[in-house]
């Protein structure tokens, strides 16, 4: 079992507090020593699970700000072409559908920005990543695609990921 380290401990209750104050949305002194109470328990329960190394990189301002806007842009634009697609295809008869389950190499190196394109790939519509793998030293995931419109995987791996793993890969490596 790994152990657990101060850096971890305090960077994991940093992000659970300011996680309670968004949630709570409460100045209140009781409410702010509530937090810090559960926040402080929920770190050193949790730390070693989260925090691998390099504990407190989420707080160098260059990658928290790459990490806001993916989520406030990247993500959304990637999100709404999804839905649009789908909304076509489903308003047109559902005659463009030739669904499959293709390899798309990944290029993403860690757990954490694996699972977020991961989970990225399966939150946009007409796609769902079934599985991650190694295979001589390469990640790969399985996704199922709703019209395998590339059977070549990095052309395939390309239309998939869109512009999502350019921008993990800046904020995970």
């Amino acid at each position: 079992m790994r152990k657990t380290t101060f850096p971890a401990v305090l960077s994991t209750f940093f992000v659970s507090y300011c996680f309670w104050i968004l949630l709570t949305w409460s100045w209140a002194t009781e409410e702010l020593i509530a937090g810090a109470v559960v926040s402080l328990a929920v770190a050193l329960f949790s730390a070693r699970f989260f925090i691998h190394n390099k504990a407190f990189w989420f707080f160098n301002p260059a990658k928290f700000f790459i990490f806001l806007l993916y989520w406030v842009i990247i993500f959304p634009v990637e999100l709404i072409k999804a839905n649009w697609d789908m909304a076509k295809r489903c308003y047109g008869g559902c005659r463009k559908v030739n669904p499959g389950i293709v390899r798309v190499p990944v290029e993403i190196k860690g757990d954490y920005g694996q699972a977020q394109l991961a989970n990225s790939i399966t939150l946009t519509p007409g796609t769902m990543t079934l599985d991650i793998c190694e295979d001589q030293g390469r990640d790969y995931y399985y996704v199922h695609w709703i019209d395998v419109a590339e059977t070549d995987r990095d052309k395939a791996g390309d239309i998939i990921k869109g512009t999502m793993e350019k921008w993990l890969r800046r904020i995970w490596e």
